[in-house]
């Protein structure tokens, strides 16, 4: 995997021309794509982690006590995910 980080001084090239547009948006989109995937990979595995949490302690209100956070908060992660691997199983693949 290809790791793109924000370069504002570095987008110059020979001479210090700057890099062209075009290629500075591609940049760009490859690195919200990549940090978009991140970021949910990251909500998944923390709801996992709530999930074991609620397991452990018993409820989703023990749960938020012990973080810090109000249940809602602690519900909505939980739904959030829930939602997303339904969406993910019920997608169909054409091969």
């Amino acid at each position: 995997m290809k790791t793109l980080h924000p370069t504002p001084l570095l987008d110059m090239v020979d001479a210090m021309e700057p890099k062209p547009w075009r290629e500075r948006i591609a940049d760009e989109d490859e690195l919200l794509e990549q940090l978009n995937r991140l970021a949910s990979e990251s909500a998944a595995r923390r709801a996992q982690a709530l999930r074991d949490g609620v397991e452990e302690l018993g409820s989703i209100a023990e749960v938020a006590r012990d973080l810090g956070k109000s249940w809602q908060a602690i519900d909505q992660a939980l739904r959030r995910d829930q939602r997303k691997q339904a969406s993910a199983e019920g997608a169909t693949t054409t091969e």
